[in-house]
């Protein structure tokens, strides 16, 4: 057991037994308890496979390769549309999770087999997303801004083409790339300051 994630439960106001109940849930089926993202996060064979995190209406398991599970009962949520990998699997009280815990060990044993036979989530590509229309006019007529765009990251240029192409309206979209234009050319990503 992990101190640090005693202090984490000691201090959760919400969802406390409901996450003490999952992390013996987790530690029962061999998992390795670490301490990520500031959230309790458990591994096998030093990959990570699931994290216990607390949201409003409920508390979650979520599985970093989830999309891999087999879900006969229909519980894994993807968490966003564009969401690739990770499953959450919600509870919102401690019958809940006593109801379901055969389930959820049967999740848990799954998610073990993924990791020993070293299974990988097929993303799809920043290539493969579609680049709005708008952006596209942008980078056609600014060379630097396009090499600045190519320098991103894949995951900042994903942020950038999914935040661009969400808006449903083409002013929208042309608003937001004109306010990103200068994060661009900086290397910045959608979210740094």
């Amino acid at each position: 057991m992990n101190p640090k994630v005693d202090a984490y439960l000691g201090k959760a106001k919400k969802w406390q037994p409901e996450m003490e109940k999952l992390r013996g849930i987790l530690l029962a089926a061999g998992l390795e308890e670490e301490f990520k993202w500031g959230k309790p996060c458990y591994a096998y064979e030093g990959s990570n496979v699931v994290v216990i995190a607390g949201f409003k209406p409920h508390c979650a398991l979520m599985f970093f390769k989830g999309a891999l599970l087999k879900d006969p009962h229909g519980l894994l949520v993807q968490p966003g549309e564009h969401t690739q990998a990770m499953r959450q699997l919600r509870f919102t009280g401690l019958e809940e999770i006593r109801e379901r815990q055969p389930i959820l060990e049967g999740y848990l044993k799954q998610a073990k087999a993924v990791e020993k036979a070293g299974l990988k989530v097929k993303l799809k590509k920043t290539s493969e997303l579609e680049v709005p229309e708008e952006f596209q006019r942008k980078l056609t007529a600014s060379p630097e801004l396009k090499t600045a765009f190519e320098a991103l990251t894949p995951g900042r240029q994903r942020a950038y083409l999914i935040h661009f192409g969400s808006a449903k309206q083409s002013k929208t979209r042309v608003s937001r790339v004109e306010r990103y234009v200068a994060h661009i050319l900086s290397g910045k990503g959608v979210d740094d300051r």
